[in-house]
């Protein structure tokens, strides 16, 4: 056996690298000796600036040509200092300008004016994954942004910077309530599973699961659980890329169906090291209130529901009409439930640098905001972002390793108040007492303030972290690998404390309760990659292989607890009386794969790109744990044909196309399985176990199709740049969960439904540079998106369990709603279409009506604005869609309504567009109302213009070397063009509070 001593025999090693080194730096040095010598002994110093005309340009790479072991970057200020020969050019490069030559001819200072040349925008480098690839190279739809978008934007989560950017994406916030997430579909819903279209994200490298953690039952301040991506901290990124059609996403095979969210961190820069520090402060606000009734216009409400019904007195409990409350007092309950400020403050520190060999950067950020429900509650976050870049001189090894630990507390009230402020009657009892105790005005109300004694608290801590290495091990070839890891935990709890009820019913802690939640996610992934680039003759080929290794342990524990003997003590759960396990698992996911793309360029002309991916995934069943998916997309560059080569006029077109497959494995783990969970029955001092699952063997991939075609057009050096693009995706196979008859003894059957959904759109973007010269600068980004949603077959639908969601040729985002009819000039009551003929209105039978609830476009235009020391951006979104108008039950009861509501039905022959008031003793109206609120007589137009972003900052004239300042304002969500007149247009989730407008101010300081 032979035995390697790396002491020992690891010198001849040395002495191989060393002698490598030297031919190096002999083959240099025999290029022209004579002239590198002479060079050598006549070096001195130049210095200058390099700006484009009006402006500095930090980042500039100055080096000398014809030798690479010299160069130097421009700092923040423009300036650089380089070591010259009498007889060198500086070569001057910078994406975006064009590329400079100018000889130093003894001069020792030089100062750069660079042209701009748009026509490098083709060259920049869009990251695709395990790839990246040049924008006019590409084959498959890459949507993007940059860090200059996104440090627009005053946004604690990721996906708000993207909203209205991307053609083909559409987002929609959830909440306004801090830590709320966000709704995301790339391309269109394509499972019939709501909670299975989420895309996949990517860190630096590294997946990040989007699933949610936290539960319905303690994060009930959200319409959907707590989302995940809370901890990213946007000042931290430096790129987003949307992957979408199947050439772009069939790399990562079942984990891209819906599409991939690429998000890369920002690096150090080879440099002087720089420190940057941003304090910003601002306020929120709620957008848009829904317009109620006041006092006068309430009462009067009130009493004709009270004539309506026949009842000539009023009962002791109508405190609002009886005399009990004060009649003339009037309170508008939005406005002093939602309407105060939240409070936001912002810490950022970046320190980066380093030599041309090794680059840093750390990043520090603290973040708290406040709510503007009433109370002292708030939303922390706070962490940390390092990137270490590190390249051997050869430039043979690389090494680069990234890693993010975010903290997030967040305490709010357990019940959000959005009903309670739409819903109080208007002359409602003061909130207080004259001592500062809650007002119960002797039990005649619920005071809403009771609310905020019970509090919903989450804490999370979020590490993610990855290391790619990679050697060059010959010319064309390049052997790396990635290392990635993520550990989440996070901690939930929702109290429910005696003191939510009046004191008079002295209710004690014995009846306070807590849930809670614990969830903690843990995965690693390693993925060794092979990577090999040739030029064939007129060609280049490139080939690369990889392997997946992912695992994934997730465990949670969900308790509740109640009888405590303190209230002080409700969040030990050891000191309640009753504790019970609502839930306590550990699932494991695993997954592996291989996967391939081969890349061929002709000439740069004509293009060819194959991906494949072979997927394993431990959520199926034996025999199909297993499934392969590809793609194929080409392109054509007829710019670079020769009959349009030397166009003055039309600088790039592009046309390409794709197809291919993708899967989803997206159904949660074991539900293949024959499974079991604990009972919760004490039986003969035993808890027994009870089957939960069935056991399906033919459990497999959802299989989605995808085809693309689409054009890129430049003209006029690619100032005006254009984009049209056509997809279709058909997504079958779908992983549903099938309902199952009681008799049975289960509640449903995890299975393949042979139904197919279809997802069509057509796609634009227009990207024009309107002005450039001087010191002013005009640029403008367009995007716009018609997409059509349909289900196209699905078997059984009549018969089956979902004959009342969907219909087929319709989208999947529907309702089924009664067709309204008007009032009946008689009654005043509410009339509907009687499909059936049986004469009266029932369900199902009469409510067949389809409502498409997808928006019919949405896009955004952004304008940017550059005048000397000004930048001023601006960014516009807008979708054309249908929605329901708020529902605020039947009128005449003792709730507010909208003040519209007011123009009702008084007498026989009127012609009102709204029913009779009832104090609820008219059951006909009752169910007239309920009708009406599933009824075509609630869809209205909810489209909308929003000012989405506005940013305007000032670079200050400091005059300290290396060293500047700048004055940002920024806003959010500042002004909305609409006729929707229930709130919020683009936010329509009843009962939760809605988006808040953003005005913030901030200081950079850079040194």
């Amino acid at each position: 056996m032979n035995y390697f001593s790396f002491y020992k025999d690891g010198k001849a090693l040395y002495c191989l690298i060393f002698t490598g080194i030297m031919l190096s730096f002999s083959s240099t040095f025999a290029e022209n000796p004579k002239r590198l010598i002479k060079s050598i002994s006549q070096q001195h110093q130049v210095q200058g600036t390099v700006t484009d005309g009006s402006s500095p340009l930090p980042g500039v790479t100055i080096a000398i040509k014809g030798r690479s072991t010299n160069a130097s970057i421009s700092d923040y200020n423009g300036q650089y200092s380089i070591s010259v020969g009498v007889s060198d050019t500086l070569v001057v490069s910078f994406i975006g300008f064009k590329k400079a030559l100018i000889p130093v001819q003894g001069r020792s200072k030089i100062d750069i004016v660079l042209q701009y040349d748009t026509t490098t925008l083709q060259e920049v480098r869009v990251n695709a994954g395990y790839y990246s690839v040049k924008e006019s190279e590409r084959t498959g739809s890459i949507a993007r942004i940059t860090s200059k978008d996104i440090e627009t934007q005053p946004v604690t989560n990721v996906l708000a910077t993207m909203q209205g950017r991307m053609a083909g994406v559409s987002i929609t916030q959830t909440t306004g309530t801090a830590g709320g997430g966000f709704d995301i579909k790339i391309r269109g819903q394509n499972s019939i599973r709501p909670d299975a279209n989420a895309p996949l994200y990517i860190i630096d490298g590294v997946p990040y699961s989007s699933d949610a953690i936290g539960s319905g039952q303690t994060s009930t301040i959200f319409p959907t659980s707590t989302s995940p991506l809370n901890s990213i901290n946007p000042e931290t990124i430096e790129s987003i890329e949307v992957l979408k059609d199947a050439d772009a996403t069939s790399i990562y095979g079942s984990r891209g169906a819906n599409g991939v969210v690429l998000i890369t961190t920002k690096k150090g820069k080879a440099g002087k090291t720089k420190f940057s520090l941003t304090s910003s402060t601002g306020i929120g606000k709620v957008t848009k209130f829904l317009n109620l009734m006041n006092t006068e216009q309430y009462l009067v409400m009130r009493k004709q529901a009270f004539v309506n019904d026949g009842i000539t007195e009023y009962n002791p409990w109508d405190y609002d009409v009886n005399g009990t409350w004060d009649q003339n007092r009037n309170t508008d309950w939005q406005k002093e439930l939602l309407g105060g400020s939240s409070q936001i403050s912002e810490l950022q520190g970046t320190i980066s640098g380093g030599s041309e060999q090794t680059q840093f950067m750390i990043n520090g950020n603290y973040h708290h905001e406040t709510t503007v429900f009433p109370g002292d509650f708030g939303y922390k976050k706070g962490g940390s972002q390092m990137n270490l870049n590190h390249r051997s001189e050869n430039n043979k090894f690389r090494i680069a390793f990234s890693a993010g630990y975010n903290v997030q507390n967040n305490l709010q009230p357990a019940f959000d108040l959005t009903n309670e402020a739409r819903f109080q009657p208007p002359n409602a009892p003061a909130l207080y007492n004259a001592d500062g105790t809650l007002n119960w005005e002797n039990g005649t109300w619920e005071n809403p303030l009771r609310n905020l004694n019970a509090k919903y608290e989450s804490k999370t801590k979020d590490l993610i972290a990855n290391t790619l290495l990679s050697y060059e091990i010959a010319k064309d070839l390049t052997i790396k690998s990635s290392f990635g890891y993520t550990d989440l935990k996070t901690i939930e709890t929702r109290t429910s404390p005696s003191t939510l009820y009046n004191p008079i019913y002295n209710v004690s802690s014995m009846r306070s309760s807590i849930y809670s939640n614990n969830t903690n996610r843990s995965s690693w992934i390693i993925e060794p990659q092979i990577n090999w680039e040739k030029v064939l003759g007129d060609g280049k080929l490139g080939i690369l292989t990889g392997a997946t290794f992912q695992n994934q342990t997730t465990s949670t524990l969900y308790q509740s607890a109640s009888g405590f003997s303190s209230n002080s003590l409700i969040y030990n759960l050891a000191a309640a009386k009753f504790v019970s396990i609502l839930q306590n698992d550990e699932t494991q996911y695993k997954y592996q794969a291989f996967f391939a793309r081969i890349n061929y360029n002709l000439i740069d002309k004509y293009i060819v790109n194959f991906t494949a991916r072979r997927d394993g995934s431990s959520r199926f069943g034996p025999g199909n744990q297993f499934a392969t998916f590809g793609a194929i997309g080409v392109a054509w560059l007829f710019s670079n044909e020769n009959f349009l080569k030397n166009s003055s006029w039309f600088s790039f077109g592009k046309i390409r196309s794709s197809y291919g497959t993708t899967g989803n494995d997206q159904i949660g783990d074991y539900q293949y399985l024959n499974t079991y969970t604990t009972s919760g029955v004490n039986y003969n001092n035993a808890i027994g176990l009870q089957p939960s699952r069935l056991f399906n063997p033919d459990f497999a991939w959802e299989i989605n199709k995808k085809l693309e075609f689409a054009i890129e057009l430049g003209f006029l050096k690619d100032r005006i740049f254009a984009t049209a693009s056509w997809y279709q995706n058909r997504s079958s196979n779908q992983l549903v969960g099938i309902p199952l008859a009681g008799t049975t003894g289960f509640t449903l059957l995890q299975a393949n439904l042979d139904a197919t959904v279809q997802n069509r759109g057509t796609e634009l973007t227009l990207r024009t540079v309107n002005f450039n010269k001087g010191n002013f600068k005009w640029s403008t980004n367009f995007n716009l998106t018609f997409a059509t949603n349909k289900l196209l077959a699905f078997p059984g639908l009549e018969s089956s369990p979902y004959n009342q969601k969907y219909r087929i040729g319709e989208p999947l985002n529907i309702v089924l709603l009664y067709k309204y009819k008007g009032i009946n000039p008689q009654t005043g009551i509410y009339e509907f279409e009687d499909l059936n003929n049986d004469g009266t209105t029932s369900f199902p039978d009469d409510r067949q009506t389809t409502a498409n609830l997808n928006p019919k476009f949405y896009g955004g235009i952004q304008n940017q604005f550059e005048l000397k020391r000004w930048k001023l951006d601006f960014h516009f979104q807008f979708v054309k869609q249908t929605n329901r108008s708020f529902p605020m039950g039947p009128a005449g009861m003792m709730s507010n309504q909208q003040a519209r509501i007011a123009q009702s039905w008084q007498a026989p022959g009127d012609n009102a567009p709204y029913q009779i008031f009832t104090t609820g003793y008219n059951n006909d109206a009752l169910m007239a109302n309920y009708f009406y609120s599933e009824s075509t007589a609630v869809l209205t137009d909810a489209s909308f213009i929003r000012l989405k972003n506005i940013s305007l900052s000032y670079e200050l004239p400091v005059n300290l070397k290396e060293s500047s300042c700048k004055i940002m304002l920024q806003g959010q969500n500042l002004l909305t063009f609409t006729k929707y007149i229930d709130g919020d247009p683009e936010f329509t989730t009843y009962g939760y509070l809605p988006p808040l407008k953003v005005i913030s101010l901030a200081v950079q300081l850079t040194f």
